[in-house]
């Protein structure tokens, strides 16, 4: 069996680094062949000279796409790949040593999957505030937080997908399914659902997909995304991924947009700023989300 496992990074020299050297470390199976593909997204750090350090350790190709957006950046990986299957994930992640093994193992067991997603662990660099701990169950998808539980099951839609930085599809049918550049991290830009999109479709289409526990990654939280900022940066991007796929309103409008998005807008920011004075973040996070997601929407 042959594997590609891709990697798209953007002036991240030096956490790619650590990435890499994890992936040193990983168990390949008896029998199965595998290439890492690594993207630079047109990056001005060091990026290609860490890559070249890798070179004689992993069996590395270096991609270069120079249009900026991940997005753009994934659909190069895809044309590029080689692979009977496409393991995807991050320059920001330690993968555990058994985690391309765990996949080869889902790719026998279920052959007529098209898609298989694992176990994304926390991996907070110092100590997160006492508040951030409190809230994380509400919040664990801006880590990209994902455990489904210990026993293998399939998908079948909606918020119960895997996450784009620990899944693998078969290169066959995912290159029916491009990347969307309207959506997903780019300069500038906030907006997420990249992945999640394209899962939706291929579980919309009748693609079967399988929860694989054992395969398991642990991303990496700087300090700066324990911070409010970073959450409302969250939740607004990823009310510009809703607003980008939602359909054309048809209802009373203002300013182009509905009125009951305004006025969702305006009661939750005006709860979230009264409770957080007067609250516990436990009271406060929902407000905050809903008036970002909800601004985000307005104002992509």
């Amino acid at each position: 069996m042959r594997l590609t496992v891709a990697v798209c990074t953007w002036n991240r020299c030096e956490v790619l680094r650590q990435t890499l050297e994890q992936m040193t470390r990983l168990a390949i199976p008896a029998g199965t062949e595998w290439e890492l593909l690594v993207v630079n997204n047109n990056c001005t750090d060091e990026t290609d000279e860490v890559i070249a350090a890798f070179m004689s350790r992993l069996p590395i190709r270096r991609l270069f796409e120079p249009m900026p957006g991940k997005c753009n950046a994934l659909n190069l990986a895809l044309r590029e790949a080689r692979g009977e299957y496409i393991l995807w994930t991050d320059d920001d992640v330690f993968l555990d040593e058994n985690w391309l093994a765990a996949y080869v193992k889902a790719f026998h067991r279920w052959p007529g999957a098209a898609f298989f997603g694992g176990v994304v662990e926390p991996w907070f660099m110092v100590p997160p505030p006492d508040w951030i701990q409190r809230v994380l169950p509400r919040i664990e998808n801006v880590y990209s937080t994902r455990n489904l539980g210990s026993q293998p099951f399939r998908f079948k839609g909606g918020d119960c997908v895997p996450y784009g930085l620990n899944w693998a599809v078969k290169c066959a049918i995912q290159r029916r399914y491009k990347y969307d550049p309207r959506v997903g991290p780019q300069p500038g830009s906030n907006i997420r659902g990249d992945e999640t999109l394209l899962v939706w479709n291929l579980i919309a289409d009748g693609h079967e997909g399988w929860w694989v526990p054992d395969a398991i990654v642990r991303h990496r939280i700087p300090p700066e995304h324990m911070q409010i900022q970073y959450l409302r940066r969250y939740f607004w991007g990823y009310g510009e991924f809703i607003g980008t796929i939602e359909p054309t309103w048809n209802g009373p409008t203002l300013f182009g947009k509905p009125r009951w998005l305004w006025r969702q807008a305006l009661i939750a920011e005006a709860k979230y700023r009264v409770r957080r004075l007067l609250s516990p973040a436990e009271v406060w996070i929902q407000d905050l989300i809903t008036a970002s997601e909800a601004w985000g929407r307005l104002f992509p």
